[in-house]
């Protein structure tokens, strides 16, 4: 049996996992209860503390008497409950969405998505050199960050952090239909041109690569970003007396990048332009 607990103390319910008796406490979601029992449980729209928007529907678990699969990163847990996460269901459903994801987008930045095609099966390729891909060039538009399209899922997670959830700045939002839906700015002009505050929360939040920083970019398009061979540090921001907790990703004695820590007290994961991107004069050695 498996014991969670998860935050301030809260009224304890009891469902079987995988018929298993688990305990979690009132309000966790069943994807909190899979990750708290050492169940793995695939999911890419999910996390850096944001509202669940069940947009991925790779999560997506068992639960009897339900006529449909659930989504386990918004579906609360209810006493009683029987859910099962590895039935031949769930993994032919798993199995598609990765397949038409691979199939249409770019997913060789996210972590974790090869794993899953081979553990479910997944052939993207089945769909033949004609499907549709999303072909589109990264937009450069300044030195600081890069939006590559052909690696978006439109989990919509940049959009929130942006938002109502993060910065409130609501520079970005979800435009056209069909195929022709984007991530974009007002009138889909360079982000120089918007309400960008160039805070860079969106970077932390995207799962797939499609937002990154331009060190990154150019490091990777020069083959010499190494990820395995860089440092991270987690660090107080010096340029304001706030304190927002920052972590210094350093290659070969330069600081490449910089996230913000997501359990961070002060600012739970949100840095401003300076915190995010000044850090150039640290490492001025002339």
């Amino acid at each position: 049996m498996t014991v969670t607990a998860l935050g301030i103390p809260r009224r304890m319910l009891a469902f079987t996992l995988d018929g298993e008796e688990t305990r979690v406490p009132e309000g966790a979601t069943l994807l909190d209860a899979c990750r708290a029992a050492g169940t793995d449980v695939p999911a890419l729209c999910h996390g850096a503390a944001l509202a669940p928007r069940s947009t991925c529907r790779l999560c997506v678990v068992e639960v009897e008497g339900s006529p449909a699969l659930v989504p386990a990163c918004s579906r609360r847990a209810e006493p009683g409950m029987a859910v099962r996460t590895d039935t031949e269901r769930v993994r032919h459903s798993r199995r598609t969405v990765l397949e038409l994801l691979a199939s249409s987008v770019d997913l060789s930045m996210t972590p974790g998505v090869a794993g899953w095609i081979e553990e479910y099966g997944a052939e993207p390729e089945r769909f033949g050199p004609g499907a549709a891909r999303l072909a589109a060039q990264p937009r450069l538009d300044d030195d600081l960050m890069v939006r590559d399209h052909g690696k978006c899922i439109l989990c919509r997670r940049c959009v929130d952090v942006c938002g109502d959830q993060g910065q409130s700045t609501f520079a970005i939002a979800v435009s056209g239909r069909g195929s022709d839906t984007r991530v974009t700015v007002e009138y889909d002009a360079p982000l120089t041109d918007s309400a960008c505050a160039y805070c860079g929360n969106c970077l932390d939040v995207c799962p797939t690569g499609a937002l990154s920083s331009r060190s990154e970019f150019d490091g990777r398009a020069a083959g010499t970003w190494d990820e395995s061979a860089q440092t991270r540090t987690t660090t107080v921001c010096g340029y304001c007396g706030v304190g927002c907790g920052l972590t210094l990703h350093v290659q070969d004695n330069d600081i490449v990048k910089v996230t913000a820590p997501h359990d961070d007290p002060v600012t739970r994961g949100k840095l401003c332009i300076k915190g995010r991107f000044g850090y150039q004069h640290v490492q001025n050695r002339g």
